[in-house]
C-alpha cells in the first residue's frame, strides 16, 4: 500500500475507534437526547413550529422552510422556485420601498440568506438572542405580502441569469444536466434547480403570485428556532406573527406531483472538455424516504462501508491504482434520490478502470462482500457525526428543516436507532432492490483527443465498459 494510503487508513481507524468507543452511549441516548432539546407545536393553522434549545452563546437562528423547489416545476415553471428565493428578501407590504427590507436586516445585525433544492426552499437569519422577536416578524412580512415589484424582478432575473452562466461555464453542469434528462425521463424540470434561462428571462410577478399561493402557505411550512432561546417564549411570538397567516388547500393533494417513470435500460453521457483525468459517474434511481424509508438507511450506511478506505471496494478499485479516487453516495429525497459511484481515472486506464468498477458492482449483494465489523464502524461513526452535527445551532436548523421537508422531523428523530438496526442482509437486499443489473446511466467527461484515441462511445459506457 502506498504510504500515503497508509496514512489515510491509520487515520481512519482512529476515527473509527473513536467512534466505536462513543458511539454506543449516543445512540443508546439519541432519540431521548433530541426529545430534551426539540420542542415542536403545530398553530391552528397548520404552521408547525419546532424550537431547539443551545445556550452555548447569545445567538439563535430563524429559518423558515417551505416544501417547494424543483420537484413542484412543470416546464413552464422551471427554475423559478429559485427565482421566488431571490424575489424573497426584496419589497413587501411593510417594507414597500427598495432594499428597505435587506436595510431591516443591516438594523438587526442579522446574517442572513436562502437556498433552493429539490424539495426544499429555506430562508434563515442568525442575530443575538434578544433579537429573535425582530427575527421572526422580519420573516413573517417577506412570507405573508410580498409585492413582487417588476423593477426588481428585472434585477434580479439578471443575478439569477449570472448564476446560470457561472454553472453553464463548468463541464459538469453539462454532465449533470444530460445524465438527469436521463435518469429523470419526461421529468427533468423537476430536478433541474437552476432551471430554464428562457423560462427565467420571461418569468412574469403573477408566476411568482402563483408559487406563492400554492406553496407559501402555513400549512406547507415549518418555522425553525434554534439556539439561545425559551421554547414557549418562542411559540407565543409565532402565534403572535404568524397566527393569522391563512391556511390553504394541501398543495399535493389538488395537483399530485407525478410519478418519476423507472428507468428501463442503460444509457451513457460523454462530454468533451480540456480536463486532465478522466471523471467518470454512474447513477441509478434510488429509493423515495416516503415510499421505502428502511432502504434509505440501508443505502446510508453501504454508501459509509464502500466509501470506508479499507473496504474491499476501495482496495480493489483505488489501491489497486486503476482508479484515483472514488465515492459512493445516496442522496436522501422523497421523490426519487439517486445514487451515485463516481471516479477519476486515467485515460490510458479507462476501460480496465470502468469494467474492474463494473466487476464489483456485480458483487454487492454477494453474502460475502460486506461484513459485520465493517458495518459496526461506520454506524458508530454516524452516530458521532450527527451528534456533533447539532453542537452548532445555525447549522442544525439547516439540518432539521432539511429533513422536515424531504421526510419529516420523526424520521430524522429515529435516524441514529435505524441506522444502528442495519445488518448485512438488509444491505444486501438494498443493493439488489435498486443496484445489481437495475438499469443505470453512466457519464464520462474527457478532454476530446482522449475520446477520439480511445474511440470511444456511448453504446460502450452503457455495456460496463465493453464495446
Amino acid at each position: 500500500m502506498p504510504q500515503r494510503n497508509r496514512s489515510i487508513a491509520r487515520l481512519a481507524t482512529f476515527a473509527v475507534t473513536l467512534a466505536l468507543v462513543l458511539a454506543p452511549a449516543i445512540v443508546s441516548a439519541q432519540r431521548a437526547e433530541l426529545e430534551k432539546i426539540i420542542k415542536r407545536k403545530v398553530l391552528p393553522n397548520g404552521l408547525e413550529v419546532i424550537v431547539v434549545e443551545n445556550h452555548g452563546v447569545p445567538l439563535a437562528t430563524v429559518e423558515v422552510d417551505v416544501k417547494n423547489g424543483s420537484f413542484t416545476q412543470s416546464p413552464e415553471f422551471a427554475g423559478l422556485a429559485h427565482m421566488y428565493e431571490h424575489m424573497f428578501f426584496r419589497s413587501n407590504a411593510q417594507y414597500p420601498e427598495s432594499e428597505s427590507f435587506v436595510g431591516k436586516a443591516g438594523d438587526l445585525g442579522a446574517v442572513f440568506n436562502g437556498t433552493t433544492a429539490e424539495e426544499r426552499v429555506n430562508y434563515y437569519l442568525t442575530v443575538s438572542a434578544d433579537s429573535v422577536d425582530a427575527g421572526i416578524r422580519f420573516l413573517t412580512a417577506a412570507l405573508t405580502a410580498p409585492l413582487f415589484r417588476q423593477d426588481e424582478l428585472e434585477r434580479e432575473r439578471q443575478v439569477v441569469i449570472g448564476e446560470y452562466d457561472r454553472n453553464e461555464s463548468s463541464p459538469f453542469f453539462r454532465l449533470n444536466k444530460e445524465m438527469d434528462m436521463l435518469l429523470y425521463p419526461g421529468n427533468f424540470s423537476r430536478k433541474n434547480v437552476i432551471g430554464d434561462r428562457q423560462v427565467i428571462l420571461t418569468t412574469t410577478p403573477e408566476k411568482m403570485r402563483t408559487i406563492q399561493r400554492k406553496y407559501y402557505v402555513p400549512n406547507n411550512s415549518v418555522l425553525i428556532v434554534s439556539g439561545d432561546v425559551n421554547p414557549e417564549k418562542v411559540f407565543a411570538i409565532a402565534q403572535r406573527e404568524l397566527g393569522s397567516w391563512k391556511k390553504s388547500a394541501d398543495p399535493f393533494v389538488a395537483d399530485p406531483i407525478p410519478v418519476i417513470p423507472a428507468l428501463t435500460k442503460n444509457q451513457g453521457v460523454i462530454v468533451e472538455a480540456g480536463v486532465g483525468a478522466v471523471t467518470v459517474f454512474v447513477q441509478w434511481q434510488g429509493p423515495s424516504v416516503g415510499a421505502d424509508p428502511k432502504s434509505t438507511y440501508a443505502a446510508d450506511v453501504f454508501s459509509d462501508v464502500l466509501n470506508d478506505p479499507g473496504s474491499k471496494f476501495q482496495q480493489r478499485l483505488v489501491d489497486s491504482g486503476l482508479w484515483q479516487s472514488m465515492g459512493v453516495n445516496y442522496y436522501t429525497l422523497n421523490h426519487v434520490g439517486p445514487i451515485t459511484i463516481s471516479g477519476q481515472t486515467s485515460p490510458q486506464n479507462l476501460r480496465k478502470a470502468i469494467a474492474a468498477l463494473d466487476a464489483e458492482i456485480k458483487k454487492f449483494n454477494d453474502p460475502g462482500y460486506l461484513d459485520t465489523g465493517e458495518l459496526e464502524a461506520v454506524k458508530a461513526h454516524r452516530a458521532v457525526t450527527s451528534a456533533f452535527d447539532r453542537e452548532r445551532a445555525s447549522g442544525f436548523a439547516h439540518t432539521l428543516g432539511f429533513w422536515w421537508s424531504v421526510a419529516s422531523l420523526e424520521y430524522y428523530m429515529g435516524y441514529v436507532d435505524n441506522m444502528a438496526q442495519q445488518t448485512t442482509a438488509e444491505l444486501r437486499a438494498y443493493a439488489t432492490k435498486y443496484i445489481v443489473g437495475k438499469p443505470h446511466i453512466t457519464g464520462v467527461l474527457i478532454d476530446p483527443a482522449s475520446r477520439q484515441q480511445l474511440s470511444l462511445t456511448t453504446q460502450e459506457l452503457a455495456n460496463g465498459g465493453s464495446e
